[in-house]
């Protein structure tokens, strides 16, 4: 019951039912956005002329065949690579261009396919890292949010003190995007968190990662191969070109949220699917013809 009245009290967006952490912009502008691996010998185009306009707390997904540039993208939106053309900007504000080095920050933060907790940490513990190695907190308020995120978000509390090792997959992902939400981002960037899971254990994560986003309210940028998974979980589904990846179709999901299983019944999901599937279809022939690779 202490739960739900702390829901409650908490403040939301106005039309909506989610639940707010901390007011935040995150509207990111992608611009042009090209990417060349190795110019002056193999010259693997990546991104070419890339362009994609996200609002504040939208969730995005990006879905395209292997080598189509998904993850190249998601790099230089977090900062870890550069950009060969083009330029990014959060809040109106540049961060990436051709002339920039790259700019890794806490306002993206990203959860990758592969686990990251330390296996030495509590859950506790690693929930606590971002905030405790940058000084942003003292010790005591970092286990308090970090206390009631885990709380809030399923009710991981009860499992504070086990190690990473004691958990299943699933509760090991969400104890990731917990970690990544202490730091409050503007923009969760997921790169295919949910690809080696079982079915059932997607599904479960799916409704946990809707949950989150519900409470959070953050920009969120979802790297997939699954058509199904992004058209349950976002706003707008981007699909990519074969290389050199860029945007082929823009998808607005209609679907109403709080989302549901049964809503990937319904004529528009249904509808929504078959556009998706055929632009990934038509763009992994292509390369398939040619013979591609695959690459990032």
């Amino acid at each position: 019951m202490a739960l739900l009245a702390e829901e409650k009290a908490a403040p939301r967006e106005r039309g909506t039912n989610r639940t707010v952490m901390a007011a935040v912009s995150g509207a990111v502008s992608i611009r042009g956005v090209s990417k060349i691996y190795d110019p002056e010998g193999a010259r693997v185009v990546a991104l070419q002329g890339c362009s994609v306009e996200i609002a504040s707390g939208e969730f995005v997904a990006i879905v395209g065949p292997s080598g189509c540039g998904k993850s190249t993208l998601l790099n230089i939106l977090a900062g870890f690579d550069t950009l060969s053309a083009g330029e990014i900007d959060l809040d109106g504000k540049p961060f990436a261009d051709a002339n920039r080095p790259p700019r890794p920050g806490p306002d993206r933060v990203v959860v990758f396919q592969h686990g990251a907790l330390f296996p030495w940490k509590t859950v506790l513990e690693n929930v606590m890292y971002g905030p405790l190695r940058q000084r942003a907190m003292t010790p005591a308020a970092a286990a308090e949010k970090a206390m009631d995120l885990l709380r809030r978000c399923g009710g991981l509390d009860g499992v504070a003190a086990a190690y990473p090792a004691q958990l299943s997959s699933g509760m090991q992902r969400r104890v990731e995007i917990i970690r990544a939400l202490m730091n409050e981002p503007k923009v969760l960037l997921l790169d295919e968190p949910f690809r080696a899971m079982d079915t059932v254990s997607k599904t479960t994560m799916h409704n946990h990662l809707l949950e989150m986003y519900q409470m959070c309210g953050r920009t969120i940028v979802f790297i997939t191969h699954d058509v199904e998974e992004a058209i349950y979980l976002a706003d707008t589904v981007i699909v990519m070109t074969t290389r050199p990846g860029t945007v082929k179709q823009v998808l607005k999901v209609g679907l109403p949220r709080p989302r549901f299983p049964e809503m990937m019944s319904s004529h528009e999901y249904l509808e929504l699917k078959r556009q998706a599937a055929e632009g990934v279809h038509e763009e992994a022939k292509k390369a398939f013809e040619r013979g591609e690779r695959e690459q990032a």
